[in-house]
This record gives C-alpha cells, structure tokens and sequence, in this order.
C-alpha cells in the first residue's frame, strides 16, 4: 500500500505590510511606437477627421447638422424664435459636448453674425460680428432663435427615407447622418476645418450662380464654370481681384487662393477714408493694429488718426488723412502692408462615404448630384411604397364594394369577432391586409358617394404609381426633378453678388513698391558707436553742439535727401537696407537712434560702415588685412522685393579693414605699418558681380605687416605721387618720404 502524501500546506494570503513579490516586477516593458500609435494615436486622429472637423458632400460637419436638425425636431422652421439655451439643452441629446461649444456653432449660423453667405438661423439679440473679434456674442439665456427659410430646403422629404438615420451617441434617440439638401451647400458657405494632418478651406459661391453652374453640368459634364460662377462670394463683400489661372486651378483641383480687397469711399469734406467692407479672413481689430503699428515705425505717415465706427448699419472704418495726401495712393499702400488686400486659401476637402477628399468645383458639384440623385431615388421608392400600399387596400375594398349585401351579411352572420376576417377573405378572395382595413370602415361610409371617390383614388394612384416608376427608371427623369428643385431655390432665395469682381485690376507684384517719402534735404551723422540722427537744415542752423555718448565721435556727416537709401555693412557679412526717411527727424541736442536696435540686428552683431545712395550708382570697395581687395557694382545690393536684409555682403575668407561707398572712380593711398604708402586707382582693381567675392591682390605685406590708413588721394599733397603709383598690382608701395608724411585715418 502506497505511503500517504503529506497535504501541503495553503500559504495565507499576505497581510498589509509584508513583503510579496510579484513576477517582472519594476522591469521595463518596450513598446513598439508603431503599436502605440495606432492603438492610441489612430482612433483620435479619425474621429477628429470624420466626425468633427472635415464637412460631408450635404455641406456640414456633425456639429452643425446636430443643432439644425434638433432645432428641427423643435418645431422652429415654421414656429416662434425660442430661447438659444432651449435650443442648447435640446441638442445635448445629440451632441455629448459642453454646452458653449453648441452655443458657439450656432452663433456662426446666424444671420445677424454675418460668417455666413446663406445663413440658416434667425437670430433675435446679440449674435456678434464675424468680422469683430471684439463685438462677442451675447450669452444664450438672452438671445432667441429659429431656422430661416432657406432651412426648408435642407429637411425637404427627411420623413421620406431619403438619407439615412442613425443612433444618438447613447442610443435613445436618432439622427440623420447627411441632410437632403435641394441645392449644394458645401459650396454655398465658407466652411474651414483643421483636423489631424490635414485640413479644409472652402470658400463661398452666390447661391444663384451656384444653382445656375449645377444645372448647367447636369446638362453638360463638360459645361465652362467660369461661363456661369465667375468666382466667389464672400458674406463680406470686397473686391475680387481677378487671376483666372488661380479660378482655374480652384475649379479643377480645389486648391488655390483668392485675392480679395476691401471697399473704401473717399470723403472730401472730412478728408477721410471710410472703409465698410473687408476681406473674410481678418477683422476690424487686425487691421487697426496693423496701421497702428506701421503709422508708430514710420512707414505710413499720410493718417492722422484711425476710428472703428461700427454701428447697427454694419462695418465702419474711418481715416482721416493728413493735407494734401492722394486718397488712392494711401489706399494702395494699406492694401500693400495691410490686411485691407488678403488671400483666402483654398482646400475643398471633403468627406465622401467617410474619406476625406481634396476635389475641385466641377468634382464636388458631381458627387453633390450623385448623393441628391439617391436622395430624390429613394423618395420616389418611399412614395412608390405608399401610393401601392394605398392601392392594394383600395382593391379589396373595391372588391368587397361591388356586393356589399354579401359583406354585411358575412359580417352579420359570424358568430365571433376573431373570425370575421378570415370569412371575409374567403367570402371575397382578398388577402388578410386588405380584410382588415375593410373590417374597419364605418356603417356610415357604405353610401354611393364614398365608393365613387374611393373608385376614382384608385384610378388617380394607378396613375401616380406608374409615374413614379417612369422616374425610377429614367436617369433623366431625375434629374429633371433636381434640376427643377435647383431653380426654385435660386429663384426664391437668389440674391445678388456682394463681392464685386476686378478683372483688369493690377495683381498684387513680387516686387514690393516702394513707399513714397516726402523729399527734403537733410544731413545725416553717424557715430563709431552706431548711432544715427537725421536732422534738417533748419534745425541744424538753429542747434548747438552735436550731443554724444560718452566716448563716442562722429564718424560721417552727409548731407543728403529723406529718400536716399542707407546701406549698414556689419561684422556678421550682412547688410541692412533701410531709407533715411525710416528714421525720425531728429536735433543735435538728443543722442540718435542705435543702428543695431533699429534695424533689428542679431545678438552681438555690430554695424562696420554705413553707405548712402540715391540711385545705386558707382561701386562698393572692400579692403581686407590679407592685401586683397574686392570691388563690387553698388547694383549688386539692390534687390527688386526690397529686401530688408542681405546675406553674402561681403567675403568673410580674411578680416575686413576699410569699405567705401566710391560714387566714381578714384584714387586711394594706402599706408602700411612698414612705413610705406601705395597709390592704387579704382580703375586698375577688375569689377566682380558676386557680393562676397574674395577680391584681388592689391597690396603686399611681409609678415607681421599690417594696413595702417587708407584714404582718398586727391585731398594729398604728394611732392612726387608718380613715386608711389605702380603699373601692375600686388605691391608693397614706396618708402613714405618726409614731405609727404600722411596723417593717419582710422581703420573699420
């Protein structure tokens, strides 16, 4: 007999406290980021994409389609305006977000918000002002809503299963997945949504043009749009600058920008400019704050004060210009360094059967037919249904008519209730449905007069039925249909351009023109510490001693006119362009403007010379401690987009030590540590185009030999000057005689 096993015993279950050890415990666990990204990463970034931010063919995102249909359901297409909380708190069923963000999607549907073309909400109260960011809207325990007319058009035959309904976010309630609109709204409307890696821009179309185009391609694929929808129409209204290459690429591809330029009038009894329509992509605010700051840098000096006199009548601007200034030129200007002329980027991404889709007009306009064409299908198979249902009932009733004796009699004679019906199929060959319904008519309809109306609803039906399913069998019986429903919308609802189109207005250049500025001589001082004054010749007369920082000296002093350009070499091999009108006029008695600050210099880098021209004439010298030096056409810094800033100015291959601005050619004397001077004409050093080229060799130094004054040698009084002229270059130049002792200049 087999020994016994001794029962192990259970181990308790450790109590608080006690050490347990747990397998893999405090070890590291690699997770692949590709599993990361999509277990996680991957779920948000579609929901993003198809439920939130991308609009589908009916023109809507879910936010929007949830607080229309549910206002709806509410009764408010042909009802009283209600409270916006209401209309909230009723959409919470739909949509599972806060109650300001549903708030918020309604504000932008409402007419009196103006981001809409073709608004679909009534609003009473405030609303704000798309075109304000200021001008918030009032909370939604004060305003009231309902939908606007137009609304019809979107739920038109929505009883009639011609879209798709689906379960509410907690399955109590359902919600149509697209809207079966008559017209299309994706077009209709500016619609902008930024999702995960990609995004949506479209902008808006006259809904009559829209309508007119849609019929046009339903007759003909190949139809011209710009015959019919020149271009878009923005709720804002402005002027469309025309480019037809950029229509086109819209058209056909759905990517492209519009260029829209704001409305003005000129007031000559104020001398003011109002301005009562923008473009759709900034705001008043914007706009302000951009003039603002130009009119503080000194860039536009013709407005002598700015007011936003926005009222109930809308959008208000005004300007008032200092005397004598051009009203068109000031204008121009604006909308060159100023939101009043922008771009609206276009990017019709679409969602279509839950892909995102980037299509051009002609594309977009197909899919909206295909979709409006299953709608109208799939109504007339909802009617269909209904008038055959109707008819078969009526057939058994019109069989049970022609012997109603015999009915009643059946009726009369049947012991129980349960089997009057089956007595009646049998008594008169029908089936169970059309039993019942004759089951149910009134003693009082068995009159001649209730026969003959039912004899000739079966005559009418017969009729509809077999029209309903012509139109399901011919395509073009559809889009009749359609096309019919599109002309009633632009007739009813059609309204007039509001963005007019320039078509022979200059495009905006590449080349950015330069700002006029008022011409009048002044001098010009520049200090070794980089500081600049501008001052007239008025106020120079009447001023003292030039006021400078302690250490300082001025190092050029020109006189020169407002507009002359300036050129500040640095030590980075950088140049920065300004004009000497960039800088205020100043007086001897304050210290200047610093250069580096100013111009908006890089940390530590610090201006070497300063060069004045007017017209970009003569040459550029660059003298390096190596004895190269590097001659460059003063055409070569300037830049047709006015550049601010230039890299390259100059060769960065050995240390710069002297550069001039030489209007003409001439002569310069060179002296080196060694006690030796050379003169070298201009002229003899070869022109180069490139800006940071290396140079020539002009002068040549032994070791330890340095540059030690370069200056202009027609101010010198040389007893013999053939001494120190050599024909060819490199040299090292002539022993410096007594006579000709140079005083020494200061280097870079």
């Amino acid at each position: 007999m087999a020994k016994k096993q001794k029962k192990q015993p259970v181990p308790l279950r450790p109590q608080l406290g006690e050490g347990v050890e747990i397998p893999d415990a405090g070890s590291v666990l690699e997770t692949p980021i590709t599993q990361t990204l999509e277990t996680n990463y991957m779920p948000y970034a579609m929901s993003v994409i198809v439920s939130r931010a991308l609009p589908e063919i009916d023109g809507f995102k879910p936010a929007h389609r949830k607080v229309l249909y549910t206002m709806y359901t509410m009764g408010l297409l042909k009802g009283a305006r209600t409270k916006s909380a209401n209309i909230v708190g009723s959409t919470m069923h739909l949509n599972p977000h806060g109650d300001a963000a549903i708030y918020d999607t309604m504000v932008r549907l409402a007419r009196t918000n103006e981001s809409l073309l073709v608004p679909y909400v009534s609003g009473k109260g405030n609303y704000g002002k798309a075109y304000s960011r200021d001008m918030a809207c009032a909370a939604s325990r004060y305003t009231e809503a309902k939908l606007e007319p137009v609304c019809e058009e979107l739920f038109r035959d929505i009883d009639k299963d011609t879209v798709e309904f689906v379960f509410n976010h907690d399955a109590t309630t359902t919600e149509p997945t697209l809207l079966p609109v008559t017209f299309p709204t994706i077009l209709a409307n500016n619609t902008l949504g930024i999702a995960v890696g990609m995004a949506s821009s479209i902008c808006s179309f006259n809904l009559a043009e829209l309508c007119e185009t849609t019929i046009a391609l339903l007759k003909d694929p190949q139809h011209d749009i710009k015959a019919t929808m020149p271009a878009p129409d923005f709720v804002g209204g402005g002027y469309i600058l025309y480019n037809e290459k950029e229509i086109d690429n819209i058209y056909e591809t759905g990517r492209g920008s519009v260029r829209v330029r704001a409305k003005y009038d000129y007031q000559k009894d104020g001398n003011m400019l109002e301005i009562r329509q923008i473009p759709p992509t900034t705001t008043v605010e914007a706009v302000m704050d951009k003039i603002a700051e130009l009119v503080k840098a000194g860039r536009v000096k013709e407005i002598s004060d700015m007011r936003d006199e926005t009222d109930l009548n809308g959008l208000k601007l005004t300007i008032d210009l200092k005397r004598g200034q051009d009203p068109d030129k000031v204008m121009q200007k604006l909308f060159r360094l100023t939101p009043l002329e922008d771009s609206f980027s276009c990017n019709f991404n679409v969602l279509i059967a839950g892909m995102p889709r980037v299509m051009g007009v002609r594309e977009i306009l197909t899919e909206w037919a295909a979709f409006r064409t299953e709608c109208v299908r799939r109504r007339t198979y909802f009617e269909l249904a209904g008038k055959e249902k109707r008819l078969h009932l009526l057939q058994g009733l019109a069989a049970i008519l022609l012997d109603i004796d015999k009915a009643v009699r059946i009726v009369r004679e049947t012991a129980e209730e349960a089997e009057v019906v089956p007595n009646l199929m049998i008594g008169f060959g029908i089936d169970q449905v059309q039993a019942e319904y004759v089951a149910e008519i009134k003693l009082r309809h068995l009159n001649r007069e209730y026969i003959l109306k039912r004899t000739q609803e079966i005559e009418e039906l017969e009729s509809a039925i077999a029209e309903l399913k012509g139109v399901l069998a011919s395509p073009a019986k559809i889009k009749k249909i359609i096309m019919t429903e599109l002309a009633a919308v632009a007739k009813q609802y059609g309204e007039a351009r509001r963005s007019e189109i320039l078509y022979e207005a200059p495009q905006q250049a590449d080349e950015e023109e330069e700002d006029a500025m008022p011409d009048y001589p002044v001098t010009v001082f520049y200090t070794r510490e980089g500081y600049f004054k501008k001052i007239t010749p008025l106020s120079l007369r009447m001023s003292g001693e030039q006021k400078l920082k302690e250490g300082d000296e001025v190092v050029r002093t020109i006189e020169t006119k407002n507009n002359a350009q300036l050129l500040f070499f640095t030590d980075a091999h950088q140049v920065y362009k300004c004009r000497v009108g960039d800088f205020a006029d100043g007086k001897a008695s304050v210290m200047g403007e610093y250069v580096p600050a100013r111009l908006g210099m890089d940390a530590g880098e610090r201006p070497v010379y300063m060069a004045l021209t007017e017209d970009y004439a003569g040459h550029m010298l660059f003298l390096f401690e190596n004895g190269k030096c590097a001659k460059v056409p003063m055409q070569s810094y300037a830049t047709k987009q006015n550049r601010k800033k230039l890299l390259n100015a100059y060769s960065d291959k050995a240390k710069l030590v002297w550069a001039a601005c030489l209007p003409e050619e001439t002569e310069l004397a060179i002296t080196t540590s060694a006690g030796r001077m050379l003169l070298v004409h201009s002229a003899q050093i070869p022109e180069k185009q490139t800006k940071n080229t290396a140079g020539v060799g002009v002068l040549t130094l032994k070791k330890n030999q340095h540059i030690t004054g370069v200056r202009l040698a027609a101010g010198l009084e040389l007893a013999d000057a053939h001494r120190y002229r050599v024909r060819t270059l490199p040299a090292m130049g002539a022993l410096v005689r007594a006579e000709d002792a140079v005083e020494q200049t200061s280097l870079l």
